[in-house]
């Protein structure tokens, strides 16, 4: 066999060493996004749900807040305020793991200091809540205090165009014991129901009384994956069932999956950066 010319030896020499170049700066590139550019990063996505309401009826707007993980109020912290201002919401939701240690009690009183008063402010409790070892009542009191109502297995009703709303919010999945019954058990039938679960999860397990069918479930906790590359969620916690993010619109009520603003246990986020969502619900 002939000896390869010296030029192409080169070339595969040259090929090698680019090729190994290559291979050291993806996952560089890879670890310099997930720790600091995507984490810091936030998307608002804003979806019409229900009939289309009469010319001129303002629909009800949601803006559901899940997996804060409050551990410092930094620019992200910053931008989800700066949208909650914008925003004009009728209901602002959150959805459950706003801290995760005892210590994110101060970080979460200056956000909800500075949140803009909205016409329904309401709140459920997240694994990590329980997990902080943070007492119920100092976490409702901190609410009240920025007149959120905290709903742990409990419901209220509010009005938009004088229809009525039913929002209920269910005790966590993992941490606690969601009790549908319980939390419906004083209230009347309600054509519009939310559902506040924050474990997606609760879905397959709600078994909502009959007459309180429900009409949206919120939930979060998944965090998209937090590590999700090319959409893939490598990980997903329990709770998280079937579920990842985004829309489930079968086997049960219409589900939306937030993938949440925060990080838990390792603050990284590929594919799944922090969301805002925005639901415009055209009440029947």
């Amino acid at each position: 066999m002939q000896p390869l010319p010296q030029n192409s030896t080169c070339c595969r020499r040259d090929l090698l060493v680019r090729a190994g170049l290559l291979a050291g700066v993806v996952p560089l590139v890879g670890a310099i996004d997930g720790c600091l550019i995507t984490p810091r990063q936030l998307v608002k996505n804003t979806h019409v749900f229900g009939t289309l309401s009469p010319l001129g009826v303002a629909p009800l707007r949601l803006l559901q807040i899940s997996d804060l993980h409050l551990q410092r109020m930094g620019s992200l912290e910053q931008k989800v305020l700066e949208q909650l201002h914008d925003s004009q919401a009728d209901v602002v939701a959150f959805t459950g793991d706003s801290l995760d240690r005892p210590a994110g009690l101060r970080h979460l009183e200056s956000f909800l200091r500075e949140c803009p008063q909205r016409p329904h402010m309401v709140a459920i409790v997240g694994n990590w809540e329980y997990r902080s070892g943070i007492a119920a009542d100092t976490l409702r009191r901190l609410y009240e205090q920025h007149s959120i109502e905290l709903l742990v297995n409990r419901s209220i009703v509010i009005e938009k165009n004088g229809v009525r709303v039913r929002v209920t919010g269910l005790d966590d999945l993992i941490g606690g014991r969601p009790d549908a019954a319980a939390a419906l058990s004083d209230g009347d039938s309600v054509q519009n129901h939310l559902v506040l679960a924050h474990c997606p999860a609760t879905r397959d397990r709600l078994q909502m009384p009959a007459e309180h069918p429900a009409s949206l479930v919120l939930s979060g906790h998944t965090h998209g994956g937090q590590v999700a590359p090319f959409g893939i969620a490598l990980v997903r916690p329990t709770g998280s069932g079937r579920y990842v993010s985004g829309w489930y619109r079968d086997d049960g009520p219409p589900l939306y999956v937030s993938c949440g603003i925060g990080t838990s246990l390792l603050p990284v986020r590929i594919g799944a950066t922090p969301e805002l969502v925005q639901i415009d619900w055209s009440l029947a």
